[in-house]
């Protein structure tokens, strides 16, 4: 227990301090956290035996929940809705069209049983969110014609297609009657319907103010991405489709404190792929993988020069895109994480193969991952697919447009200098603007014309201030006794590089003037250049 907790924090901090090298890399970061693993492994330098398949596949499967709610949370419906139909026809007939190429491949080409071939293909027939989603934002892939979305949606959807097929695929390996079709209907309906009314159901609960903190709000969200998968996966359904719409219903609906709720699913998707990746390099023993390389290479090659082009240019074809469109949806088929958990399940559930699944599939990833995910960038500006005028963020629905606006709020008391005047004549900045005037039971959206009286609550919008890099906060609390208690803030002696700029009272926030008069118990909330973070002379 306490060698895995030592070991846990010190990969989550040598990938933290890796982080603002990674993205400068021409390679995706992702491979870096499956190399780190493999370092740590029992073929590695530290030599760490692993090969618990029933614990990495908890902890997988876990992380992956939450990368699929979040990538659903993250979608811009808006850029997304052009390219619906194309996404769901990729995902899913794409997926079968897929597994069945890599299948008969396997068989006529490699020699292998067709069950095994079935099986082969069906564990690596989606494309993987985690990837997708990683080396799009990374590396700041906007797209033309909205293709950014369709592979956003296109990865976060087509995992129910192949874990349908790959549970078929064991099914008939072990004896088992499978009956496709109800399979399929189940697995989806039941998986669509939880996730909606599980995203409903916690949107009602969110707007009924029933939480009494932020705090309690984000662990309540928490908790319904972990029901969004487990509920319909315990009656039969897909899991991971579930919290992905789940994710999307949620995502595309205004919320309370939703940017709180955005940062903290950030750094929780962010630790889950770097848990996931790290472990899938530690589990992996890489004195075995020479064995299964040929084939991976031949099935990569395979699926990433004939298949998936192949597939994609047939589906496409009725909506007329582009050649260059055409070509990076081809190219942008990269395998990972979901096929890897998918043939840890198969294996767990005693599939048999003439290779190790497990390392065959590792392989095949490792090689998709280096190949595309590196050439991404290079191919789609090679084929003039890259959108200059575009943010990669907004397509992914990160709030940015959010995210730099502040609200403030300027109350007018009887002996205020704007009482009496127009916005227009007030000496504003032109990046400040009076978004919202409230006026006794009354709320106005002002205009230049607007004229204020006393008594006016004015909520100003301003940009919000985020380099805190030359900015330095720090807190002193005025005890009693203390010698500053009854004295004006004009009477204290300060350095001349700092400023009080908010006192906190009991529940109240007061913003100082000269004149405030402190008292016993305040805490002085002082701002000073970082450069000389000294505390103010007390």
């Amino acid at each position: 227990m306490n060698e895995a907790l030592l070991l846990m924090g010190c990969v989550i901090l040598l990938c933290t301090l890796m982080g603002r090298y990674l993205d400068r890399l021409a390679v995706p970061s992702l491979l870096i956290f499956i190399a780190l693993g493999m370092c740590f492994g029992e073929n590695g330098l530290l030599r760490i035996p692993f090969d618990d398949y029933d614990a990495a596949n908890v902890i997988c499967s876990a992380s992956l929940i939450f990368i699929m709610f979040y990538g659903g949370f993250g979608t811009n419906l808006n850029a997304a809705r052009p390219v619906v139909v194309q996404s769901v026809v990729l995902s899913t007939l794409g997926v079968a069209g897929t597994a069945g190429a890599v299948a008969a491949f396997a068989h006529l080409v490699l020699g292998l049983p067709w069950v095994e071939s079935f099986l082969i293909g069906s564990v690596i027939s989606s494309t993987d969110a985690a990837s997708v989603f990683n080396i799009l934002r990374s590396k700041k892939l906007a797209l033309k014609y909205h293709t950014d979305s369709l592979l956003e949606i296109e990865s976060g959807s087509n995992d129910p297609i192949s874990y349908m097929l790959t549970t078929v695929a064991v099914g008939i390996m072990g004896g088992q009657d499978v009956f496709i079709p109800l399979l399929l209907v189940q697995q989806i309906a039941i998986g669509a319907l939880g996730g909606l009314l599980l995203g409903k159901l916690a949107i009602w609960s969110l707007r009924r103010g029933m939480f009494p903190s932020e705090q309690s709000q984000t662990i309540f969200v928490f908790a319904v991405v972990i029901l969004s998968y487990a509920l319909p996966t315990v009656l039969g359904g897909n899991g991971y489709l579930s919290s992905y719409l789940c994710g999307i219903y949620m995502g595309s609906t205004k919320l309370p404190q939703k940017r709180n709720l955005v940062h903290f699913f950030d750094v929780v998707t962010d630790v889950a792929q770097v848990l996931i990746f790290f472990l899938l390099g530690l589990l992996v023993t890489p004195v075995e993988l020479p064995s299964v390389l040929l084939p991976a290479l031949a099935i990569m090659v395979f699926l990433t020069f004939l298949a998936r082009p192949a597939v994609v240019s047939v589906l496409m074809l009725p909506f007329r895109p582009s050649l260059a469109q055409v070509g990076v949806v081809s190219w942008a088929g990269l395998r990972g994480v979901a096929s890897i958990v998918f043939a840890i399940m198969a294996v767990l559930q005693g599939a048999e193969t003439r290779y190790n699944l497990f390392n065959l599939v590792f392989c095949i990833v490792l090689l998709s991952i280096s190949l595309q995910g590196s050439l991404l960038p290079r191919v789609s500006a090679k084929l003039h697919m890259i959108d200059h005028t575009a943010d990669v963020s907004k397509t992914f629905n990160d709030y940015q447009e959010e995210s730099d606006i502040d609200f403030i709020k300027i109350h007018l008391d009887k002996n205020h200098p704007w009482n009496g005047k127009t916005l227009k004549e007030l000496p504003l900045p032109s990046d400040l603007l009076v978004v919202m005037i409230a006026r006794r039971e009354e709320t106005i959206v002002p205009n230049g014309s607007t004229v204020l009286l006393p008594g006016d609550l004015l909520v100003l919008a301003a940009r919000a201030f985020e380099d805190r890099e030359n900015l330095f906060l720090q807190e002193i609390v005025v005890e009693k006794g203390h010698k500053w208690v009854g004295r004006s803030l004009r009477q204290i002696p300060t350095r001349s590089d700092t400023l009080i700029v908010m006192i906190k009272r009991g529940n109240e926030t007061i913003i100082p003037g000269g004149s405030t008069i402190l008292q016993a118990g305040d805490t002085l909330v002082i701002a000073q250049s970082s450069a000389a973070p000294a505390p103010v002379s007390a």
